[in-house]
């Protein structure tokens, strides 16, 4: 299936993403701050990166803007799964370049239907 790249400074986020995407055949790749998950994304370029906001250094949205305007990553959807979930931090993400976004906790129907428009165009 697809190569996904969590991106998240939670241990915690991270297993219950990984559990419901390889579960579903993916493969799974993480970073645990914004800086790693652009190296990563680089390097790895994957299918589609999961990004958290809420992270030390580099936050989400600044790490996605990264992947949106870099030559080797401009064409990876970026989701982003927060908790934050006002309306001007969707408006924010997408102006950063974000895809979709998702709001933790997350279901794994949800995570699936939404990776999904991405992996399956």
């Amino acid at each position: 299936m697809a190569r996904i790249l969590i991106v998240d400074d939670s241990p915690t986020e991270i297993h219950a993403l990984r559990t419901m995407l390889e579960k579903h055949g993916h493969a799974v790749t993480t970073a645990e701050s914004g800086e790693e998950g652009v190296a990563a994304a680089k390097a790895q370029v994957p299918d589609l990166v999961l990004m958290d906001v809420v992270m030390p250094g580099l936050n989400g949205f600044q790490a996605t803007r990264d992947l949106s305007k870099s030559d080797e990553t401009s064409h990876v959807p970026v989701v982003v799964v927060s908790t934050k979930d006002q309306a001007t931090d969707r408006v924010w993400a997408m102006r950063q370049g974000a895809r979709d976004y998702i709001t933790k906790p997350v279901a794994e129907k949800e995570l699936l239907q939404t990776i999904g428009k991405y992996l399956n165009a």
